[in-house]
């Protein structure tokens, strides 16, 4: 028995995520301090990251926050702040809020980590 290749729908997106990446992406967990203005007010929001990349990371928060909210974000352990933004609307998850962040610039070693390469794969069994 033979199985037909589904086609991509026109318009639609063939690569998979990783491929269409920027940056790689690490699962990483390091606690983070946002700091951001809501209603001409100064807000602190505490949280913690689920993967970074140097274009930003992923968020877990205890509130959500509207898209393109402009913010700075620190690496409670270095002190370093960056200021980015909320790049997609955040989503909801048994621990909190899943909160997407961007840097205004991309930025190497603001995680203190050595990245994967490029063109790094896990082993396919």
């Amino acid at each position: 028995m033979t199985q037909a290749k589904v086609q991509p729908r026109q318009g639609a997106r063939s690569l998979p995520g990783d491929e269409r990446r920027r940056s790689q992406r690490v699962i990483l967990r390091v606690p983070v301090t946002l700091y951001v203005t809501i209603a001409n007010k100064p807000v602190t929001i505490h949280a913690v990251t689920v993967a970074v990349n140097d274009h930003g990371a992923m968020l877990l928060c205890s509130r959500t926050l509207p898209t393109d909210t402009k913010l700075e974000l620190q690496h409670d352990r270095t002190r370093q702040q960056l200021p980015g933004r909320i790049k997609r609307a955040p989503r909801e998850s048994p621990e909190g809020y899943l909160v997407p962040v961007e840097f205004d610039t991309p930025t190497a070693g603001f995680w203190h980590i050595s990245f994967p390469p490029p063109d790094w794969r896990p082993v396919e069994e």
